[in-house]
This record gives structure tokens, sequence and C-alpha cells, in this order.
């Protein structure tokens, strides 16, 4: 593995250049910690597609379906903080420790209150889209009720105000997933995993983003394919795509960042 520390400043951590190809290999090292721990990993995520799938349920009651379109790609903006179970799972599998239910669901994480910090970024991001996502629908359409899922789709894709829409929503939520990703791909592994400030921790998911754009721009494609494929399934391929990203990120963390010191005992 083919792994270079490189120095980017004082602020954060240093970070590793990487190999373009390098991210299929913590997809493989995901995939190894899932099913070493498959009871925990799959409950995981399937815990995680029933509440996909019961917001879903909620959205068609009330006859809303269409936008969990909507929902759904903002969701992802949230992933990574929905996933430190996971991290936590590899984590102890790394050290030898042994990986429980309530290990995973009950995590102490090295710096809380930072990680909430990095939350709640995500959090404004995720709202910021939502409301894009119905200012647009009220810049393009003149309806004062969201149809339903069977009235949307053909009036998104085969009327012209529709495409347009589309092409420009695609757009802004490209830019806000590209910058979701860019400050939390190794930040929220590093403050559940090292004690340091969420500055700092975003600071080093930047560098990393900086220095190694083609690698981390594949990362960002493998998990945004991995996820679509777990939501066109009615999200029940997220049991299995979700815990495999989430491990797999996990590994990615290890690979990026040079750690100065022991990661603290934070389990039991």
């Amino acid at each position: 593995m083919q792994q270079t520390s490189a120095n980017s400043g004082t602020l954060g951590y240093q970070v590793n250049n990487i190999r373009f190809d390098m991210p299929w290999e913590w997809l493989a090292a995901g995939w190894r910690d899932m099913w070493r721990v498959w009871p925990i990993s799959l409950g995981y995520g399937a815990i995680f597609a029933a509440l996909a799938f019961g917001l879903l349920g909620g959205l068609a009651y009330e006859g809303s379906q269409s936008i969990i379109l909507s929902l759904a790609a903002g969701f992802l903006l949230l992933g990574p903080l929905m996933a430190v179970g996971l991290y936590e799972a590899s984590r102890r599998l790394e050290t030898g420790k042994p990986v429980t239910f309530g290990s995973v669901a009950f995590v102490k994480t090295a710096s809380p209150l930072q990680l909430a910090y990095v939350g709640m970024i995500l959090t404004m991001l995720f709202l910021f889209w939502v409301h894009m996502g119905m200012l647009l629908y009220g810049l393009f359409f003149s309806y004062s009720q969201i149809p339903s899922l069977a009235d949307f789709v053909p009036m998104v894709l085969l009327t012209a105000n529709g495409v347009t829409m589309l092409v420009v929503g695609s757009i802004v939520g490209g830019i806000l997933a590209v910058t979701a990703f860019t400050l939390s791909v190794v930040s929220i592994p590093l403050l559940m995993d090292q004690e340091t400030d969420f500055i700092s921790a975003i600071a080093t998911s930047i560098k990393a983003m900086a220095q190694n754009p083609k690698a981390m721009l594949l990362w960002a494609g493998i998990i945004a394919g991995l996820m679509a494929l777990g939501m066109v399934t009615i999200f029940a391929g997220l049991v299995i795509t979700f815990p495999l990203v989430g491990h797999a990120t996990w590994h990615a963390y290890r690979a990026i960042v040079v750690l100065d010191r022991e990661a603290p005992d934070t389990g039991v």
C-alpha cells in the first residue's frame, strides 16, 4: 500500500498522499469487517433502512411522497454522522476489542462536543438543501400543493420546467454534497477516535481532499453509487450498503490521517 506522509500546514493533522485506486482497498476492508460482525453490522443497516422506509411511509400517508427524492439526497449529507457506531465497530476489530451491540449503540467518542459541532454544520447543510428543493419547486411550478409521486415523476421528466429544475437542482445538490463530503470525509471518524477540536478535524478533512482530489472523488463516487443502489431498492439495499460504507470509511480515515499519538481508549 503506497502512502507518503505530507505536511500541509500546522492546522490539523498531516495526511498521506494515496494512490488513485486505494478506495477499492478501503471498500474491501469494509466488506471484511462487515461480515466479521455481520449481526451487528446488518442490524445497524436494518435500523437505518427502517427509518428511511418509515419516512417514506409517512410522506405517502400525507400524499407528499414526491419530496422523498429531495430528502433522500439531503439524507446523505448526514450519513457520515449516523455511521459513528460502525466506525467504532471497525476500530474495535482493529484493536482486538470485543464488538458488542452496546459498544456500537452507545459509542464513547473521544471528542463528543466537537463532534456535535460538526453534526450541526452537516444538519445546517441538510436543512439548506431541503429549503432549496422547496424553493426550486416553487420557482419552476405554480402548484400550491406537492403532487403525488405518480404525478411528480412525469412532471419533472417530461416538461421543460421540470427538466430545468432537475438540472439546476442537481448542480446545487452536487455542490452541497461535495462540500459536505469535503468537511466530513475524515473529520467525523477523527473526532470519534482522537481528542481534538472540530476546526482541526475539518481542516484535516479539507487537506485530505486537496492533496488527493482524484482518489477522494473516486471515493465520493463509490459512496454515492452504493447509497443510490440502496435507495432504489426502496431502501432495503441500505441494510448492506450503509454498513459497508461505514466500515470502509473507517479504513479510509486510517489510511489518510497521520496520527501523532495513540488513540485514547474510549471503549470498555
